[in-house]
């Protein structure tokens, strides 16, 4: 009888691949983790129950077929594993790293709630990938028919670029626009090195390139080009501009020198750290933590990078101040893990109310409890009569999270219904928006959310356009 290659979880515990040591990581931006040998990474796919009913699968925004690849890699079957992989994900090397596993398919996996730990299914999609491209099976787009169709996208992130994949397979002529002099939206200037290095996404725009997408970069539309001559160059128009407007902070001092945005301290220390521009506000401290005694505002994973980046910046200290406790928090309690690792000091149920100083020198805060549950069922923070203090800062990031910019008004068009939120009204499935032949996908629609969410809105609306394209030039020929 065959050894059975599976369900060796009772067997074999969880681990996950080496994580080098917090005082040598956190001096630069490369990522913690390395990566499984051949040998870890089957044992470890083996761990899989192979469970009736996968709630990974089902947990995962893009539905992949996690325990059929965790099945293949097990048996040596490391090409097979990187198809299926491949077929419901376009860029499954980067949700490998960057995807808050212990939210998703890990955080459902059976395994882990019968308390024998969860399979390491990120990383193993990411040894998976990573391999493929190492080995030459990751190709350049070439379709079997070219088509006389034209598609903007507006918006090189991950939902725009997994659009761009998608139609250019099937022969689409694809020109996407973007804001910013490289490619990648928040998966380049957003996320810092250490959690993915960004020459893992320039490979995948440089695939796209080879597969004949084009890129028009540094272009602002409504100001280097309408939207009208857009919609007036193309058969279709996807929207996948992202949310950058930063939700603000009011109070005493808010406009004080040295309070800086999250998204601008990302951009630059991404920009500085890993491509090596000269940027002028690091080179004179406006957004350079070096010496600086460092003050982070918010709880997602985006305060997460700024705390994490500030530690490798050289900041002699480093706080995070949120309103809730650490069980209440939204960001990924693994990136909590690790900045504490890092020395990252997390100050739980405080709130800022006002800022000292100008430059500023510290953060007026009021300490919190939670009481009874809001609407969304989380424990609403109520003040503390005081318990007020003053923390220290030298350098304040606001981290409180992203709102969409008024875009129908900035591009100056007509008819595209937005949201009560300011988001664009379109339908979550297909994308399709109140315009005719313009979709919109991912953040500008959904809100700030997670990058496996738009890879999927930029797969499903992909889909939607060769339909009614299709539909479109049946009619035309009959």
């Amino acid at each position: 009888m065959a050894k059975q290659p599976m369900l060796k979880f009772v067997t074999v515990e969880r681990d996950m691949p080496q994580k080098r040591e917090a005082d040598l990581r956190n001096t630069d931006f490369d990522e913690i983790y390395a990566e499984y040998a051949e040998a870890k990474a089957e044992e470890q796919a083996s761990r899989c129950s192979q469970c009736g009913v996968p709630y990974c699968q089902s947990h995962c925004p893009l539905h992949n077929n996690i325990p059929d690849w965790l099945r293949l890699t097990a048996t040596g079957r490391l090409q097979e594993a990187y198809d299926i992989s491949q077929a419901t994900n376009t860029f499954p090397e980067i949700c490998g790293r960057i995807c808050p596993q212990d939210r998703l398919c890990e955080g459902n996996c059976v395994i882990e709630q019968s308390g024998h730990g969860t399979v390491t299914i990120g990383a193993v999609e990411k040894y998976i990938t990573d391999t493929a491209w190492e080995k030459g099976w990751v190709k350049t787009i070439k379709p079997a028919q070219e088509q006389d169709k034209s598609v903007a996208i507006i918006g090189a992130g991950p939902g725009g670029l997994a659009a761009a994949d998608v139609l250019r397979r099937e022969g689409v002529q694809v020109t996407v626009y973007d804001r910013y002099d490289r490619a990648g939206g928040l998966l380049t200037y957003g996320i810092p090195g250490f959690k993915l290095e960004k020459d893992v996404v320039m490979r995948r725009i440089e695939q796209l390139e080879k597969g004949g997408v084009e890129f028009v970069l540094n272009c602002n539309v409504g100001e280097d080009i309408s939207f009208d001559a857009i919609r007036g160059k193309h058969d279709a128009v996807i929207i996948a501009a992202g949310v950058y407007k930063t939700r603000d902070l009011q109070g005493p001092g808010s406009g004080a020198e040295g309070i800086v945005r999250a998204i601008d301290y990302l951009t630059v220390s991404n920009k500085v750290s890993n491509f090596g521009d000269t940027i002028e506000e690091y080179e004179n401290g406006e957004m350079n933590a070096k010496g600086k005694k460092v003050v982070v505002i918010g709880g997602g994973d985006t305060a997460m990078d700024c705390v994490r980046t500030a530690i490798r910046q050289g900041a002699t200290s480093v706080k995070c101040l949120y309103r809730r406790d650490r069980a209440n928090m939204p960001g990924s309690q693994r990136e909590v893990q690790n900045a504490e690792e890092e020395g990252v000091v997390f100050e739980w149920l405080s709130a800022p109310q006002g800022f000292a100083g100008d430059p500023v020198s510290g953060v007026m805060v009021q300490k919190m409890r939670l009481g009874a549950p809001d609407a969304t069922g989380r424990q609403a923070p109520e003040v503390i009569e005081g318990a007020d203090y003053v923390e220290e800062a030298d350098l304040v990031i606001k981290a409180l999270g992203f709102e969409p910019e008024e875009l129908p008004k900035l591009w100056n068009t007509d008819g595209l219904e937005v949201t009560r939120w300011g988001t664009i009204k379109a339908d979550f499935e297909t994308g399709r928006t109140s315009l005719e032949n313009v979709y919109a996908i991912g953040d500008i629609v959904r809100g700030a959310s997670l990058v496996v969410w738009a890879i999927r809105d930029g797969r499903d609306c992909a889909a939607a356009v060769l339909q009614d394209l299709a539909e479109t030039a049946a009619v035309a020929a009959e």
